[in-house]
């Protein structure tokens, strides 16, 4: 199971883009990557066609392995680990580690 979910709102720990912030769009998890809003933007090439008759350069957003980001606390304005617990009505849910305040379910 991911500890990251589609909406999430996450922060890059590693690599080229470290640092920066953004919402999930996707998670792909048979190759442990996701893929962030306006993070590790590519440029991709399109020839013209009847579907895009212009064609010429697109900015793509690519995907950051799912090791190299870590969600992000509200609460604690910082990347944290999250832990998952059972609450009283026997729910799952994902925990912060250095708070313990609930990340909200994003019903995407």
């Amino acid at each position: 199971m991911a500890h990251i979910k589609r909406g999430d709102t996450v922060v890059v720990t590693k690599g080229r883009e470290k640092g920066k912030q953004g919402k999930v769009k996707r998670v792909l998890l048979k190759k442990d990557r996701v893929e962030i809003e306006k993070v590790m933007m590519l440029k991709k090439h399109t020839k013209a066609s009847q579907k895009d008759p212009q064609g010429g350069i697109k900015d793509i957003e690519g995907t950051v392995a799912m090791s190299n980001v870590s969600l992000w606390c509200e609460s604690c304005s910082a990347a944290v680990r999250s832990k998952a617990s059972v609450d009283d009505a026997g729910n799952k849910q994902r925990v912060c580690v250095k708070c313990d305040t609930t990340f909200p379910n994003p019903g995407m």
